[in-house]
C-alpha cells in the first residue's frame, strides 16, 4: 500500500518534471531531483478546497499554488456555474486580486478559463481590497466572485477565495460541489489554456466598470454623517497610516481626507504595492513588527493613532498613544469593542443587531445586552457573519449594524459581506476623534467600557504542524483532547463545553455531572470549546494554515488583571496539551 502511494507521488513528479505541458516548471523541479522529502511534500496530495478556497506556497507541484492549479480550480467553478443553467453563466463572475506576487497572473488565468467556458467575466483593472470584490459581486449581480489573495500570510503564499452571489465567502454546500468537480479532473493536461488578451480584445472579458469602484467608496463614506468633522472633531486628529505594501493605499488615505482628518502621515516606504513585502517580516497588522516604521513617524509627529491594513485590505490593526505618550497595540477584540459601542451609539436603524464569533471576546454580547441590541454568535469565519446578515435582514428580523472577529476583521454595513479595512480605518479615526474631544484616548475608552461591562482580555497561540506528518499529528492531538472530556484542566471543571465535530454540547449539573443540552446551535465543525465561570478557551484547526489555534479569554477586576489572568490560563492549558 505504501509502495503504491510512493509510486503515485513519484509518477506525478516525473510527469511535471518532463511533460511539455509543465515546461515552465521543469527547471524548478530538476533542482529538487535529489531531495525525496521535498518531492513528497510537493506531490503527496492536492490542496483541499474549502469554504475559504485554497491557500498555499507558490511553487511547482500538486500541493502548491501555481497556474495549473488555478486552471483546475477555475475549470471546476466554471463547470459548476454552467451546470446551474445559462442564466447563471450570463450573470457571470467578477475577479479581484491584491498586490502579492503572481496575483495578477492568477487572476488573468481564472478570467480566461471562465470566459473560455462561455461565462460572462469581469476583472478589476487594478489591485483591489477584498471588500471591493464582495461589493462588486453584489452590485453587478454576479453568480460568483473570485479574489486572488493570501491575506496576511508571508510573501511565498497566495490563495484563491471564492464568493457566492450574496458577496459572502462560499457556502459549505457550494464548496463541496466545486471540490467534487475538481476531483474528477485527473489529468491537468486535458485542461486547455485560454488566451486572456484575445478574450478581452473580443469582449469576452470585461473590466469592472469604474462606477462600481466609485460607488464602493461613496457607500463606505456614507457610514458616517457628512458633518463628521464637526461632531467628532476629526480635524484635530493626527494619524499615521501604513498599507503594508497592499491594496489599502488606493483607498484609505482618500477616505481619511474625506472625513476631515487633520493630518495623515503615510509610511511612504510601505505605500507602494510590492509582493515581496520588503520592509516587514510578514504583512500582518496583528504583528508588532509591522509597526516599526510607523512608530518612528508617530513618535516624531505626536500622532494620536497608527492604523495598518494587510495586503488585501480586509484586516485592520491599530496602535494608540496612551496618556504617557507611549503607543499600545490594540487587539482585534479591543478594536471590535470600541467600534461596536460607537456603531450602537450612532445607530438610527430600527431593530439593530450585531454579530461576532465564538472565539472572539464574550464582552460583545454583554455590550449588546446592556444597550438593548440583539447579538448573534457564530463560528469562526466571516462567511458565517455574512450568512447571518443575509438571514436576518432578508427575513425582516433586523438591521445589521456591526460584525467582527478577533483576527482584526470588522464590518459596519451590509453593502459587502466580508471584512472591510477601508471602512474600519475610517471608523477608528472617527472613534479616536470623538474620544479626543472628551480629553480621552482609545485606551481610556476601553477602560470606560470595562468599567461599565466588566474587564475581559483575550489572547491566542498556535501549534504549527507543517506537512503530511503535521496533519496526522494535528488529528491525533485533537482526538486526545476530546478523550479528556471536561477534565482538561486539573482542579477546574467547565460550566459547559462543546465538541462541535460530534455536534454535542454538555452542561454541568448541580450534582457535578454533565448532560447534553441544545442551548446554542452551530454547524458541525472541528471545534472544542470550554466555558468556566471567569474564563474560557477554545481549540480549532486553522482553515487556511497548517496549525491548531487555541484561544483564551479571562475576566478580571481591571484590564491589567484580566490580561494577567489570560496569560496564566494560556500557560496552564498549554502545559496540559503538551503533556498529551
Amino acid at each position: 500500500m505504501a509502495m503504491a502511494k510512493d509510486n503515485k507521488y513519484l509518477t506525478e513528479y516525473r510527469l511535471w518534471a518532463t511533460d511539455p505541458y509543465f515546461i515552465a516548471y521543469h527547471a524548478e523541479l530538476a533542482a529538487i531531483a535529489d531531495d525525496p522529502a521535498e518531492i513528497r511534500e510537493r506531490f503527496y496530495k492536492e490542496p483541499d478546497f474549502g469554504t475559504a478556497g485554497i491557500r498555499g506556497v507558490m511553487e511547482a507541484g500538486l500541493n502548491r499554488i501555481n497556474i495549473p492549479l488555478v486552471r483546475k480550480v477555475s475549470t471546476a467553478i466554471a463547470r459548476y456555474v454552467n451546470s446551474m443553467g445559462s442564466a447563471r453563466a450570463k450573470q457571470g463572475i467578477v475577479i479581484g486580486y491584491d498586490s502579492r506576487n503572481n496575483s495578477l497572473e492568477f487572476a488573468r488565468e481564472a478570467a480566461a478559463v471562465f470566459a473560455g467556458h462561455g461565462i460572462r467575466t469581469y476583472i478589476h483593472k487594478a489591485i483591489s481590497p477584498v471588500p471591493l470584490l464582495s461589493y462588486s459581486v453584489r452590485t453587478l449581480g454576479t453568480a460568483m466572485g473570485v479574489m486572488i489573495t493570501a491575506s496576511h500570510n508571508p510573501k511565498q503564499y497566495n490563495g484563491y477565495k471564492v464568493y457566492g452571489p450574496d458577496g459572502a465567502q462560499l457556502s459549505p454546500e457550494d464548496s463541496v460541489e466545486i471540490s467534487r468537480r475538481m476531483s474528477r479532473i485527473a489529468d491537468f493536461r486535458k485542461l486547455r489554456p485560454y488566451d486572456f488578451d484575445a478574450l478581452i480584445a473580443g469582449g469576452n472579458i470585461e473590466y469592472c466598470p469604474d462606477s462600481v469602484v466609485d460607488n464602493f467608496f461613496k457607500t463606505v463614506r456614507a457610514l458616517l454623517s457628512e458633518n463628521v468633522a464637526e461632531h467628532s472633531g476629526t480635524a484635530g486628529l493626527k494619524v499615521v497610516y501604513t498599507a503594508l505594501h497592499g491594496a489599502g493605499a488606493r483607498f484609505v488615505p482618500e477616505i481619511l481626507k474625506e472625513i476631515g482628518v487633520g493630518r495623515v502621515y503615510p509610511v511612504k516606504s510601505q505605500m507602494a504595492p510590492d509582493g515581496n513585502f520588503p520592509t516587514v517580516p510578514v504583512p500582518n497588522p496583528e504583528s508588532p513588527d509591522a509597526y516599526r516604521k510607523a512608530l518612528a513617524i508617530a513618535r516624531r509627529t505626536g500622532a494620536d493613532l497608527i492604523i495598518a491594513t494587510d495586503p488585501d485590505s480586509d484586516r485592520t490593526g491599530a496602535c494608540v498613544r496612551n496618556r504617557h505618550g507611549e503607543y499600545e497595540l490594540l487587539t482585534g477584540n479591543e478594536i471590535g469593542e470600541i467600534l461596536l459601542l460607537r456603531r450602537i451609539e450612532l445607530n438610527k436603524k430600527p431593530r439593530p443587531f450585531a454579530v461576532s464569533t465564538l472565539v472572539s471576546t464574550r464582552l460583545a454580547e454583554k455590550i449588546c445586552s446592556g444597550k438593548g441590541i440583539k447579538y448573534v454568535d457564530v463560528l469562526t469565519g466571516f462567511k458565517f457573519i455574512g450568512e447571518q446578515i443575509k438571514l436576518l435582514e432578508e427575513q425582516g428580523d433586523g438591521h445589521f449594524i456591526f460584525g467582527f472577529e478577533e483576527s482584526y476583521g470588522f464590518l459596519a454595513g451590509s453593502y459587502c459581506r466580508d471584512k472591510d479595512a477601508v471602512a474600519s480605518c475610517m471608523l477608528l479615526c472617527e472613534a479616536a476623534a470623538f474620544y479626543k474631544q472628551r480629553g480621552l484616548t482609545l485606551i481610556d475608552a476601553l477602560e470606560e467600557i470595562y468599567s461599565e461591562f466588566g474587564a475581559q482580555h483575550e489572547i491566542q497561540t498556535s501549534l504549527q504542524l507543517e506537512g503530511e506528518s503535521g496533519a496526522v499529528e494535528m488529528q491525533c492531538l485533537l482526538t486526545a483532547v476530546r478523550a479528556l472530556g471536561p477534565d482538561i484542566l486539573p482542579g477546574d471543571r467547565p460550566v459547559y463545553y462543546m465538541d462541535l465535530l460530534n455536534n454535542k454540547r454538555w452542561k454541568r449539573t448541580s450534582k457535578g455531572g454533565y448532560r447534553v443540552y441544545e442551548e446554542k446551535e452551530f454547524p458541525i465543525s472541528d471545534v472544542l470549546y470550554y466555558s468556566y465561570v471567569d474564563f474560557w478557551f477554545c481549540l480549532r484547526p486553522s482553515g487556511t494554515e497548517p496549525k491548531i489555534k487555541i484561544y483564551f479569554g479571562c475576566n478580571g477586576a481591571s484590564r491589567t488583571e484580566a490580561a494577567s489572568n489570560a496569560e496564566e490560563l494560556k500557560n496552564r492549558v498549554m502545559a496540559q496539551i503538551r503533556a498529551l
